[in-house]
């Protein structure tokens, strides 16, 4: 099988730089274009960074994207216009947003997550277990603590772990919505799923969801010690797409997670 040829979009941010990184390492791609919303004047791994545009597409087979919601649905209409597929790891998309990342996926093949790890995704399954076994009679909540430089709050991995919740009791996410705190040594258990993140240091990213019922607490978590775990996992990702029919598809997809 020929290398995938591979543009990463958001070249200069955290993840697009652990990207490269681990692009280069993996016998499976050739790293070929490398995009950012702004002139960039010194080449990077040996290429010349171009703005989002169609000809900075034209010649790749995938597109990953790690960047805002604004500059991933530019990305979506190159890419849904040149028939190339997308991996998006971008956060902070409204309910609206996600609506719109479906009708593209009609066209070609999508695969977002909020999160690329295995363990996350594993973590994320688990929760779902739990909630449908626990049911109504125990409280949840979201507790997530990332680097100081992340905006969105909560997390995209955070929100994940809420819609786990939500599908284990079989509602629907948004209706489940509870309070969203930012800094907060305690946050409340509540009947919707309260979150709670904290901004510091140079944190990767943990993760924490647990359920109450007053009389005992049961607590999931999951700590990233390596950011390269996520640039590993979009590109298995990456990797897996390119045999998928247009669609939005996720990490359970690729982790096969039923």
């Amino acid at each position: 099988m020929s290398k995938v040829k591979l543009a990463i979009s958001g070249c200069m941010g955290r993840m697009g730089q652990q990207l490269i990184k681990s692009s280069r390492l993996n016998k499976n791609f050739k790293l070929t274009t490398l995009t950012e919303n702004r002139i960039i004047k010194k080449r990077i791994a040996g290429i010349k960074p171009s703005l989002n545009d169609e000809y900075s597409f034209k010649n790749v087979d995938l597109i990953i994207d790690f960047t805002v919601p604004r500059c991933t649905f530019e990305i979506l209409k190159i890419a849904s216009k040149l028939k190339k597929r997308v991996v998006i790891g971008t956060t902070g998309f409204t309910k609206k947003e996600e609506s719109f990342i479906k009708k593209f996926s009609k066209k070609i093949p999508i695969l977002k997550a909020g999160n690329m790890s295995l363990g996350i995704n594993l973590l994320m399954y688990l929760t779902e277990i739990a909630s449908k076994s626990l049911g109504d009679s125990f409280l949840s909540k979201v507790y997530e603590v990332h680097h100081k430089h992340k905006i969105d709050h909560p997390s995209g991995t955070a929100l994940m772990l809420g819609k786990g919740i939500a599908i284990g009791k079989n509602k629907d996410f948004y209706n489940l919505l509870g309070k969203k705190y930012l800094n907060k040594k305690r946050f409340p258990f509540g009947k919707k799923i309260n979150f709670n993140s904290i901004r510091k240091g140079e944190t990767i990213g943990e993760h924490e969801v647990k359920f109450s019922s007053g009389k005992e607490i049961i607590t999931l978590n999951h700590e990233a010690f390596d950011r390269a775990l996520y640039s590993e996992g979009a590109l298995t990702a990456g990797k897996w797409l390119m045999k998928k029919k247009p669609g939005l598809y996720s990490m359970r997809d690729v982790l096969n997670f039923k």
